[in-house]
């Protein structure tokens, strides 16, 4: 009897032990990464010029600007916010690296930092009034885009920007050494994004905000300066993303952040995070952004109308929340019981 009441705690001790070796936020990025690879295959059956290299390269080059933006919108997440002024930043770096760097270029040492500092600010006066004025993160920084869009409507009378610097031109479409130069990019900032993520003490902080906001003010986290730090990084990161596209597409428009607003909360849920915060990874964001790119490059390629791709498009991607939210709970469950099994 007494062997038995040893055992049973033992045995749950080991379950917990599984469950939390195997979390939804490591199985989510497998199961992203491997219905994204599903979907380059089969789109080969749609057209035998997709499902090539040349296409993988094309995610890799659009998705590297959705998951700059999705990094920063990954953050405030993270912490329990929403950032809706992500769109207007965007535009706001690829019109401002249009219009005060230029195709030249030689001034970009100084004024590209210069465009992101002033976007991390606007992103820190979004933090300081929901931190300060207690405005809902959707309201503060809705109000922030409306404030920019305008600002810059009126500094560029609607008209198109079309001078991109080489600099970021070559960034996004060079090479070095055969490796496609946006392709070295994405591995850097992926790392870094990953380092920052969860092995810093700002990281930590963000998932310790958004997990409990009244235990992270008792545990001596300076509340404040996390939140501000968080949604400065979200607009700089932001107009860091604008102005990439500015240096792939040739130019800035006043529209260009819109189709990246939704897609950068998209990636982070779909990649596994929390909407309500203090639980996500870098990793599923990663994924998600990848996937996301995947579905919109399939979709575009076929006859469908545009109403009918969006339709598709929603639908793909609710799916895949389905799966990724039962999968891994039913994954995480087997796994638990397979590793009690095999330890006793």
């Amino acid at each position: 009897m007494s062997k038995i009441s040893l055992a049973a705690p033992e045995a749950a001790r080991l379950d917990r032990r599984a469950n939390a070796r195997m979390s939804p936020e490591s199985v989510a990025p497998v199961l992203l990464l491997g219905l994204t690879v599903i979907m380059i295959l089969a789109s080969r059956l749609i057209s035998p010029s997709l499902g090539s290299w040349s296409q993988v390269l094309m995610i890799v080059t659009l998705g590297s600007f959705l998951l700059v933006v999705s990094f920063g919108q990954g953050l405030v997440i993270l912490s329990g916010g929403m950032d809706l002024s992500v769109a207007s930043l965007f535009m706001y770096g690829g019109v401002m690296s249009a219009g005060m760097i230029g195709a030249n270029g030689d001034n970009i040492a100084y004024m590209l930092p210069l465009i992101l500092l002033s976007a991390a600010a606007i992103g820190a006066l979004s933090g300081l009034g929901v931190q300060l004025l207690r405005i809902p993160p959707f309201i503060m920084t809705m109000g922030t885009g409306i404030i920019v869009a305008s600002l810059a409507l009126g500094a560029t009378g609607g008209s198109t920007l079309g001078a991109s610097p080489e600099l970021l031109a070559d960034l996004v479409k060079g090479s070095v050494f055969g490796v496609p130069c946006i392709v070295v990019f994405t591995v850097v900032f992926s790392v870094l994004g990953i380092a920052v993520q969860t092995r810093t003490v700002f990281g930590r902080n963000l998932y310790a905000l958004g997990g409990s906001p009244g235990a992270a003010r008792v545990g001596g986290i300076p509340v404040g300066a996390a939140t501000v730090a968080a949604y400065a990084l979200s607009a700089l990161c932001a107009a860091l993303g604008g102005a990439l596209l500015t240096g792939y597409s040739d130019g800035a428009t006043l529209r260009m952040g819109d189709p990246y607003l939704l897609p950068s909360i998209a990636a982070v849920v779909v990649g596994g995070s929390s909407i309500l915060g203090g639980k996500g990874s870098f990793i599923g964001t990663i994924a998600g952004s990848l996937f996301l790119m995947t579905v919109d490059s399939v979709i575009a390629a076929t006859s469908l109308g545009q109403g009918w791709r969006l339709i598709v498009s929603g639908a793909i991607i609710t799916v895949a929340l389905l799966c990724q939210s039962g999968s891994a709970h039913s994954f995480i469950l087997l796994s638990g019981k397979a590793r009690t099994l095999f330890k006793r």
